[in-house]
């Protein structure tokens, strides 16, 4: 399985390619981050967005796409950016037809650490340590997408599993399809 995982951020957003299976260390494709200036119009800044991320879906084909869930926080102008690009992450993943699931900050730390209070430290040692990379992936947001791609492979397909067999008892009761 191919994950794009997506740390979203105006200024700085965060993209991982991890490919891997459950229960495995997964193999590392690429990282980026895609940047853009604070004083630049909101319009263009979402916009750069959209594009750069259809051209890391396109070019990466992933099968599955993991955006960070967007959680309170005590600046109102950082949060409203930040789901301004989680939006945009989403609507890439969906364009291209992929399914897309969003994880909380604590269910990725828990994850890849462990720990689901664990801080960018420890995210970022177990994600170089997981994807035996040679040195840890900068800046911070690199790897906090890498560390969301590595918590969908493990922990999206039961997920996913769960989700399909509750449509399907769903599908039987209403008198649909038996399979």
């Amino acid at each position: 399985m191919r994950v794009l995982g997506i740390d979203p951020g105006l200024t700085r957003c965060g993209v991982g390619v991890v490919e891997g299976m459950p229960g495995r260390p997964g193999k590392l494709i690429g990282y980026y981050v895609v940047r853009s200036e604070p004083d630049e119009d909101i319009a263009l800044r979402l916009l750069h967005l959209d594009k750069s991320l259809g051209e890391l879906v396109a070019e990466h084909r992933p099968d599955s796409v993991a955006v960070e869930r967007v959680f309170s926080q005590h600046n109102v102008r950082t949060v409203m950016g930040t789901a301004q690009a989680s939006a945009v992450a989403i609507l890439a993943g969906s364009r291209a037809g992929l399914p897309v699931q969003t994880y909380t900050p604590s269910e990725v730390k828990a994850a890849v650490t462990g720990s689901g209070t664990a801080d960018k430290a420890q995210v970022t040692s177990m994600v170089t340590r997981l994807l035996g990379l040679d040195a840890p992936p900068r800046p911070a947001d690199a790897a906090d997408a890498l560390a969301l791609a590595i918590c969908h492979i493990w922990r999206g397909g039961t997920r996913a599993r769960m989700q399909a067999a509750a449509l399907a008892a769903a599908s039987v009761r209403r008198g649909g399809p038996r399979r």
